[in-house]
């Protein structure tokens, strides 16, 4: 397993740290329009006036920045979820049964302290990737390799955490059916950055590893960042591991939105 990440974990947090402080900015920004437009409602009526454009503006800036505090989020947990130990499958069960009992009691229970407003935000982020495209691993946990793959969201649960996608392009020796279903946990899943919206996206330096969908193929792997994007829009110039031809690697462009973070301890 390689050695965590921990610099890249602290820029992000970082990151987490100035879009906090960019929401609040713009939070207070709306609360004054919000004030005047109460006290002089009439305002909005003057020939010239751009107050509710300027509010629109606002709140829309509002949602980017906590969608991209979402996204940053996600991949923290991802990376968090990585490197803690799950334990032996046996101990995993027991301990499942032995928590029913427990979540009969916390439903009755009304001192039992109810979900983070982050955490709930974040369940509630994956629930609404129904429909959409993700990443996921398809392997299990005692694999020899990770397989990632494009799938589509059917359904989130929030009680198990647990996604079902389904796999529309598995390979030729997969279900004869042509598709795929599978049931994964929250920690297989890596969303992707919204094709419309390039600040979902992080923006990864030259010699970063990262994981990326592989061109003309619905399969992602490992591969390391070239060149520095001059927008960001602009596709992702990539290396891929064990792509040599030629006795070298062929540099290959990946849109933005199909380049995630590279996960933990991942084999390949």
């Amino acid at each position: 397993m390689s050695s965590p990440d921990i610099p890249g974990m602290l820029d992000q947090s970082k990151e987490l740290d100035r879009l906090r402080k960019e929401q609040e900015d713009v939070l207070i920004e709306i609360n004054k329009m919000h004030k005047k437009l109460q006290s002089t409602p009439e305002v909005v009526e003057k020939p010239g006036d751009n107050s509710l454009s300027k509010l629109k503006m606002l709140y829309i800036q509002a949602k980017e920045l906590s969608e991209s505090e979402v996204a940053v989020s996600s991949q923290l947990l991802l990376q968090l979820d990585a490197l803690i130990p799950s334990g032996p499958p046996g101990q995993q069960r027991r301990r499942m049964e032995g928590n029913e009992q427990k979540k009969k009691r916390m439903k009755a229970d009304p001192d039992v302290p109810r979900l983070s407003p982050s955490l709930r935000n974040h369940l509630e982020h994956l629930a609404s990737l129904k429909g959409e495209q993700v990443a996921a691993r398809v392997t299990q946990e005692d694999a020899d390799k990770d397989e990632w793959f494009i799938v589509k969201v059917i359904h989130f649960d929030r009680e198990t955490r647990e996604f079902e996608v389904l796999d529309e392009e598995p390979g030729d020796d997969e279900e004869p059916a042509g598709q795929r279903k599978y049931k994964l946990p929250m920690s297989h899943i890596i969303p992707f950055p919204k094709r419309n919206d390039p600040s979902t996206a992080q923006d990864f330096p030259p010699g970063k590893h990262v994981l990326a969908v592989y061109p003309g193929t619905t399969a992602l792997y490992k591969a390391t960042v070239v060149n520095t994007r001059k927008r960001k829009t602009d596709d992702y110039v990539l290396e891929f591991d064990d792509d040599e031809e030629d006795g070298s690697l062929p540099q290959r462009h990946v849109p933005f939105h199909k380049v995630v973070t590279l996960p933990e301890g991942h084999r390949q």
